[in-house]
């Protein structure tokens, strides 16, 4: 009998090896391909050029007089909406192809077709670049619900509303896809802004913004203004989406101060969430369950996501405290599209939503909150005479998220030069005359863990389980180790992803 149990033993170890090597790091992206009418609030009307200055934080304020910054520059030179993504026009190859390239922060890859697709106008042909090199290395992401796959190489990149200069950058030409460009959208690439551990097919490629701010000379901080917040879905055309920042913040973009967040972990720019609130309700969850398995700030993600307790306990307190009490599941997990009469819109029914973050000084928070404005999110009209809505929250297997639904309530500076992330209330986030976001603190953090990460696996729970597998069978499994693990770690790197954050959804058909 000793044969059989051999086997089972082998059987095992081979099944772990096959469910380690399914397991990546995830790059939340979603877009929404709906329409969306929306214009910025900002007033261009004071401009100025004075010298790089400091916030008294160590943040890079205004411009530089040199040239190479100039932040009003930069304001509103992004595109689109929180359904399809906010886009940047970028000049890649010699001489320079246009193109509009998705700004991402929850992934480090810059990828830009390279080939036709039915959805989308142009692409960069890199037989028309004479500065393109290829590296002949191939790189392939695949989406649970699509995938690209191209070549990597070099080329010159620039930004006509971005900072003063070229840049040789590493491209991803997507040579292939299926379901990553979508009807509807206006870009025809993505921009990942995030660190290079999670780059493809491994941490050697530098991501976009690294390579920026090491040849131009720039400071490595950039931030963000979404404008799409509570507009409606009824506009074919295009304005002004934000403001993508480079190598500092601009004033004229947020009101009051900036609160600041440390970035627990660079690959995502990972935060620490203390707790939630709905309306005046406390969830009361273990600020464990809010940083299972992670906390991430993302650009490219549509949505606020939240782990599955999480979510529910949300739900439930904003069914406790909404003036709607029958309310179809089917809008909570987003199926369904809620529907009022033409000009009753529903935002008084429902609650505030808060989110407390840990602040850099560890023992207190600070609160954002976002009107039901942002959560309740416009889509589309019927025969004109009933306004539809969708939920801007929905759940996730694998971490929290705050996405755009949150972002677009607040100007967000990525202040990587000090690891932190800065939040202040955003000049475009009003509608109506009313601010659709809220920021308040300090708040003491005594009464929530000292370390609200603490617990979290870093490494895939399947990594664990094998390496303790190992240890009770010896030295026999010790060998299959070695033989096992290499070609296991080559897999992760071409970049597949499984992560349900990263399906391209809540597409309204």
């Amino acid at each position: 009998m000793a044969y059989p149990a051999a086997v089972s033993i082998w059987a095992f170890a081979f099944s772990l090896y096959l469910g380690v090597c399914e397991c990546y790091f995830s790059i939340p992206l979603k877009i929404y391909p709906g329409k969306y009418n929306f214009s910025s609030d900002v007033d261009l009307t004071p401009l100025r050029r004075v010298a790089l200055t400091s916030d008294g934080n160590g943040l890079s304020l205004a411009s530089d007089p040199s040239g190479t910054v100039n932040f009003l520059d930069m304001v509103n030179n992004l595109q689109g909406d929180s359904g399809r993504g906010y886009y940047i026009e970028m000049s890649i190859g010699t001489p320079g192809q246009k193109l509009n390239i998705l700004v991402d922060t929850g992934s480090s890859n810059f990828a830009v077709a390279a080939a036709p697709h039915p959805f989308i106008t142009h692409y960069f042909n890199t037989a028309l670049s004479s500065t393109y090199q290829s590296h002949g290395r191939t790189v392939a992401v695949r989406y649970t619900q699509g995938n690209w796959e191209g070549q990597l190489g070099i080329d010159h990149v620039s930004i006509p509303k971005g900072p003063n200069g070229t840049v040789t950058i590493n491209i991803a030409a997507i040579l292939s896809s299926n379901g990553f460009f979508l009807p509807g959208i206006n870009w025809q690439g993505i921009l990942g802004l995030a660190y290079p551990m999670l780059a493809r097919p491994d941490s050697s490629v530098e991501p976009f913004f690294n390579s920026v701010v090491q040849q131009l000379g720039i400071p490595d901080v950039f931030s963000l203004q979404m404008c799409g917040a509570g507009l409606s879905a009824s506009g074919a055309a295009d304005p002004a989406g934000g403001s993508l920042v480079m190598g500092g913040a601009e004033p004229i973009l947020y009101r009051g101060s900036l609160w600041y967040t440390p970035i627990i972990e660079e690959w995502y720019y990972q935060v620490e969430v203390l707790k939630l609130e709905v309306g005046d309700q406390n969830l009361n969850l273990d600020c464990r369950e809010y940083n299972m398995d992670k906390a991430i700030v993302d650009s490219g993600t549509t949505l606020l996501r939240l782990p599955v307790n999480v979510f529910n306990a949300v739900v439930e307190a904003i069914t406790r405290s909404s003036l709607i009490q029958d309310f179809s599941s089917g809008f909570w997990d987003g199926s369904k599209l809620a529907c009022w009469m033409k000009g009753e819109t529903p935002w008084r029914f429902f609650p505030k939503l808060s989110i407390y973050l840990r602040a850099t000084n560890t023992s207190q928070s600070f609160r954002i909150t976002i009107l039901p404005q942002l959560y309740i999110q416009p889509i589309t009209d019927v025969d004109g005479t009933l306004d539809c809505f969708r939920f801007g929250v929905s759940s996730s297997a694998n971490g929290l998220v705050i996405g755009a639904t949150v972002m677009e309530g607040f100007y967000v500076v990525f202040d990587r030069a000090q690891r932190r992330l800065g939040f202040a209330l955003s000049t475009c986030a009003v509608s109506g005359g009313v601010t659709l976001s809220e920021i308040a603190g300090p708040f003491s953090a005594a009464d929530v863990a000292a370390d609200c990460s603490a617990g979290i696996l870093k490494e895939p729970l399947l990594w664990v389980i094998s390496y303790t597998l190992m240890a009770v069978c010896g030295l026999v499994l010790i060998v299959l180790l070695l033989l096992l693990v290499l070609p296991c770690r080559r897999r992760d790197r071409s970049g597949e992803i499984t992560d349900e954050s990263s399906l391209v959804r809540h597409r309204i058909k």
